[in-house]
């Protein structure tokens, strides 16, 4: 059995949220801050990795 790679996403805001896709099969929604030493935060629920713009392809 593999396991599917978290998502990457690039944003724009300091500040987001993530709710993990899909609708019903989801989670509940949770706010992140991205760190601005580090730039990227992952979700505790999805493990989807967040990235700020400003640091793409850096992390």
């Amino acid at each position: 059995m593999t396991t599917k790679a978290p998502e990457t996403r690039i944003v724009d805001q300091w500040r987001v949220s993530c709710d993990g896709g899909g609708d019903a099969l989801g989670h509940p929604r949770v706010w992140l801050q991205i760190p601005r030493e580090t730039g990227f935060v992952e979700c505790p629920y999805c493990d989807a990795k967040i990235v700020h713009r400003d640091f793409e392809g850096k992390v």
